[in-house]
């Protein structure tokens, strides 16, 4: 595969790469670079809205990279995600869905952190980087949770220094994730040279609302889909979702169809009464958004067809994980 292919491969459905110049730069010179994603495996099994990412690591193996997965399991247990062995059954489920969801897990590495982050080598880097960074940018780094709370646990502090040091003992060329990571990613690329470990690349993805507003949340089951969710209580949910007529931005509904539904399927049809127009058919999603912004496309219809769709497409992870 040409190099222009490979940036178009890696590129698409991106909302920033840190740099592209970089970026062009490694796949010219590495056969096979590495990209890295990290999950903190919670809850019983993930929403809809890490097939954005998902459908990333498909065109990362597409490209040829080598992707590794870490499933981060100290950090779930240090973010108080329950206990250790809790967790790694989570996990497990985590790297089954990954697989139904269509990433060849035979060639990536799926890696839990527990696995390396006991060495010695690996805590001494943990405290090196303790030194170099303030208690205010490591707080400024740690999760959306850790940032609210008044008063957080010392563990929630060495949560994005290990983020980092992971990225040297992964030997990770790209990190990869939502701009949830940004601050810890920008963190990596600043201290990581001074651990003898070269600045990784940077590339982000939007993340998906939730269907009542926000960011979509396990934690929220009225406003997520997970991944092994019933034909029923998708068609629900999806018809409960925040989608007003001729609304584009933060529409939940419509990012299903942009990040999950076009990624995946070569159309959309929407069935609809003659005397409502008849059946309409999309072959993209700019064709959708554009009707839908001028009134041609009624909420309720999208929401019938997108739910049918989301339900074909989430079969898969049904059968291999059911509820």
């Amino acid at each position: 595969m040409g190099l222009e292919k490979k940036l178009e491969l890696v590129k698409r459905n991106t909302a920033e790469i840190v740099t592209e110049q970089e970026l062009a730069k490694l796949l010219e010179e590495k056969k096979q670079p590495i990209v890295y994603h990290g999950f903190e495996p919670s809850g019983e099994l993930f929403h809809i809205g890490y097939i954005i990412g998902i459908n990333k690591h498909i065109d990362f193996q597409k490209a040829g990279l080598k992707l590794k997965i870490l499933l981060a399991d100290f950090h779930a247990f240090l973010n108080e995600k329950g206990s250790l062995d809790e967790i790694k059954k989570t996990a497990r489920k985590y790297a089954l869905g990954f697989e139904a969801l269509g990433v060849d897990v035979k060639k990536a590495d799926l890696i839990f952190g527990s696995s390396f982050q006991l060495k010695p080598e690996y805590f001494s880097d943990v405290m090196k980087l303790a030194l170099k960074v303030r208690m205010l940018r490591a707080k400024r780094s740690m999760t959306l949770v850790g940032r609210e709370e008044e008063d957080p646990h010392v563990s929630q502090f060495l949560y994005p220094l290990m983020q980092a040091v992971d990225m040297k003992h992964l030997g990770v060329d790209i990190a990869f994730g939502d701009f949830a990571q940004r601050k810890m990613h920008m963190l990596a690329r600043e201290e990581l040279p001074s651990l003898g470990f070269k600045a990784p690349i940077a590339i982000h993805h939007e993340f998906m609302h939730g269907l009542q507003g926000g960011k979509m949340s396990s934690s929220q089951p009225k406003s997520s889909i997970i991944i092994n969710e019933s034909p029923s209580e998708i068609k629900k949910k999806i018809g409960g979702a925040f989608c007003p007529a001729k609304q584009i931005k933060e529409n939940p509904v419509l990012e299903i169809c942009k990040f999950i539904i076009f990624s995946r399927e070569k159309e959309l049809k929407i069935e609809r009464d003659r005397k409502y127009g008849g059946d309409l058919h999309y072959t993209s999603y700019s064709e959708i958004e554009k009707d839908f912004a001028c009134g041609k496309l009624h909420p309720l219809d999208l929401k019938k067809a997108v739910a049918a769709s989301l339900e074909k497409i989430l079969a898969p992870v049904r059968k291999k994980i059911p509820k």
